[in-house]
């Protein structure tokens, strides 16, 4: 399987991952930075929250850590990191993401 259809089975997982203020995916959030299969067959992910001050940057962690588990059980070493550069801003949302939010493109 090449990396590029890997990665994008790991956005797929990502997807299971419903922010739960807004209940939109963290990919179409435009929260997810980075999302790579590592040469060893690790995968690390990036992804940031709306703000740094959100109380559920753990438990979204945690979900992403759990998605991709469920998606790659195979998978010896699962990083998710939370990053903050660069700021997250809405102009990083997918269009389903601002239709399902309610604003106009």
């Amino acid at each position: 399987m090449s990396l590029v259809s890997h990665e994008e089975r790991i956005l797929d997982a990502l997807r299971a991952v419903i922010d739960p203020e807004l209940g939109v995916n963290v990919v179409d959030l435009g929260l997810v930075y980075s999302a790579v299969a590592l040469p060893n067959g690790d995968i690390a992910v990036q992804m940031t929250m709306t703000t740094p001050l959100c109380p559920l940057s753990a438990h979204l962690r945690a979900e992403a850590q759990s998605a991709l588990r469920r998606a790659f059980p195979d998978v010896r070493v699962i990083d998710v990191q939370i990053v903050w550069e660069p700021p997250w801003d809405p102009s990083m949302m997918s269009d389903r993401a601002r239709r399902a939010l309610g604003w106009r493109e």
